[in-house]
């Protein structure tokens, strides 16, 4: 869709359709790519839905839409790496606040992570051993 991303007013609506679905407990999905032969351009609109407004999932309607919209939902591996350290250390710390890489997390970000580390364990990215025994991943 020429300027889905690009308009004001339609960049407006994506961002509080992904707010209003996160406040409410469910995952944003973003409106399918009508482009079917480039798998470039259906990752680059998968990427700029998850990058820049927040979606989680995005649909799809041809089967080569598949690969590159899985691969543009990943979360990167040193996220995914992040991520597990950081729960870790959060799970030692009895789910309280703590400090990693001179940031504060805390519960708020715990979520945050715990989805990326339920990405990356649906979409094929390793995750750290000792966060898949310690959290069933």
């Amino acid at each position: 869709m020429p300027a889905q991303f690009e308009h004001r007013l339609l960049s407006r609506a994506k961002a509080e359709i992904v707010a209003a679905a996160l406040a409410n407990g469910v995952v944003p999905a973003h409106n399918v790519c009508l482009e079917l032969k480039d798998p470039d351009r259906v990752h680059a609109d998968a990427k700029r839905a998850r990058n820049e407004f927040g979606f989680l999932r995005m649909w799809s309607i041809y089967p080569a839409q598949i690969a590159p919209i899985v691969e543009a939902m990943r979360p990167n591996f040193s996220e995914v790496d992040d991520a597990a350290a950081i729960l870790l250390l959060a799970q030692d710390a009895d789910w309280g606040p703590i400090q990693f890489k001179g940031e504060l997390h805390d519960r708020a970000t715990y979520r945050y992570f715990w989805s990326a580390l339920k990405r990356a364990s649906v979409t094929g990215i390793p995750i750290p051993e000792e966060a898949r025994n310690r959290f069933g991943l």
